[in-house]
């Protein structure tokens, strides 16, 4: 078989081992998902040196993957405490892990990464350069930029997000409307101030067919960044946001011209009656892409519970058409994450994936929770436990405050409510008050 990536593969009507691996896990015939693929609106990201790799597809019909972002920063620069986020995210079945790396040893810890992983990874090179080439920001080539995609892209990377939506036209428009918040994206902010002081334009835009050759020669998804993304609800759904991403659905059709994957990802802060609007707009201006949102936050005022407010907007992102959900943690805004909040992360954006899932009705989704309900009419603790998508909680809340009778709970006691339905059906006595 000929062919250079999945969508070139797809387009020509091979079947990939990874086409296989997807079709199997989705339970989706494995026709329908070539055809998605060759189609734009379905990814699978597998980079060709990334050997420990179990596949997933990401977009239309499929269940709604997770990310979590992991890495090291200037602050922060303990490899093993993130390598140990990186089992734990391993062993909660997070489908991705984004590399965020800033500083230091990132090659060697991107390595390690990708050398243990079965879920795909991302990066976003333009965290690396600076500390790649120990440059200020301003002293940094277009061509040092695409160095360190192609660096990336040599090791294994799956996924890169690339801010080639932020050129200069965009960020006339960002300039003619002001915005509370500014650029929030850390990659978008540094691409604004590279354009600013160089006087230059986006490099990744002006060479963005260097990029695809990038992607194409190692098969790398290109996840395009939203770098004007609302960085609070007063800026969502604004001139800014629109005009990158009437940009990102050109740089689209361009990506897929060259059978390079994309993703594009989105907001970011916003209310909760403008998610379901700004999904349709993605995939009306992106035709049908697969959608990768950062939250979206429905509120600015919860620092320290930001996963909740990201799994909220989440749900209801990915329930009208969103595809992949950026974890968000509870340390968001404050401070990096550290092992506990990560887990809180992953669990609050899985629940919120699975809750979306059951709304779009994907295949099987349902089962989970009707198995759950079964063990509970059956008082059946132990399978309610090996059910839960947080099996270790349910089980040490269940021992901290253990009933007198087993099939029972603290808070019910006797009059538990499935307890006694379930007797009096049977056509036995309730006795709330007698001892058995």
């Amino acid at each position: 078989m000929n062919y250079t990536t999945q969508m070139d593969a797809a387009k020509k009507g091979f079947i990939t081992k990874e086409m296989e691996m997807v079709s199997k896990k989705e339970n989706i015939e494995i026709e329908t998902l070539r055809e998605l693929v060759a189609e734009g609106k379905i990814v699978i990201p597998a980079n060709k040196n990334h050997k420990a790799l179990s596949a997933e597809g990401v977009g239309q019909g499929l269940r709604t993957k997770i990310n979590v972002n992991l890495g090291i920063s200037k602050d922060c620069m303990n490899i093993d405490m993130e390598l140990e986020k990186v089992k734990t995210a391993i062993e909660m079945k997070a489908e991705a892990i984004m590399d965020l790396s800033s500083f230091g040893k990132t090659e060697e810890f991107r390595k390690k990464l990708i050398e243990m992983s079965p879920a795909m990874i991302g990066t976003v090179p333009i965290y690396d350069a600076v500390g790649f080439y120990d440059k200020e920001l301003s002293d940094i080539s277009a061509e040092e930029f695409l160095d360190v995609v192609e660096k990336h892209a040599q090791d294994g990377v799956d996924f890169m997000t690339i801010h080639c939506g932020i050129n200069r036209e965009t960020a006339q428009v960002f300039k003619r409307n002001k915005r509370l918040t500014n650029i929030v994206s850390r990659g978008g902010a540094l691409l604004y101030a590279w354009m600013e002081l160089n006087n230059k334009e986006n490099p990744f835009y002006e060479h963005y067919d260097r990029v695809l050759d990038i992607c194409a020669k190692y098969d790398v998804t290109i996840s395009l960044g939203d770098a004007c993304r609302p960085g609070s609800i007063n800026d969502a759904t604004d001139a800014s946001q629109i005009k990158e991403l009437i940009t990102l659905g050109e740089l689209t059709k361009r990506a897929w011209e060259k059978n390079v994957q994309v993703i594009i990802e989105g907001p970011g802060h916003m209310a909760l009656n403008e998610i379901a609007a700004n999904m349709l707009l993605e995939k009306k201006l992106c035709f049908g892409a697969p959608f990768y949102v950062l939250g979206p936050l429905v509120t600015d005022i919860a620092p320290g519970y930001d996963h909740i407010t990201s799994a909220i907007g989440g749900a209801i992102a990915a329930a009208n058409g969103a595809d992949f959900l950026c974890y968000v943690t509870p340390a968001e805004h404050l401070r990096l994450p550290n092992l506990e909040d990560m887990k809180e992360g992953i669990i609050a954006s899985k629940i919120a994936a699975h809750a979306a899932d059951i709304a779009k009705n994907v295949k099987g989704a349902k089962d989970w929770d009707y198995k759950m309900s079964k063990a509970r009419q059956e008082l059946d603790w132990n399978t309610m436990f090996e059910l839960a998508i947080d099996p270790e909680k349910a089980r040490r809340y269940r021992k901290e405050s253990t009933p007198k009778h087993e099939d029972t709970c603290t808070m019910c006691g006797k009059m538990c409510a499935m307890r006694n339905m379930n007797k009096v059906m049977q056509g036995k006595d309730i006795n709330i008050l007698r001892e058995d």
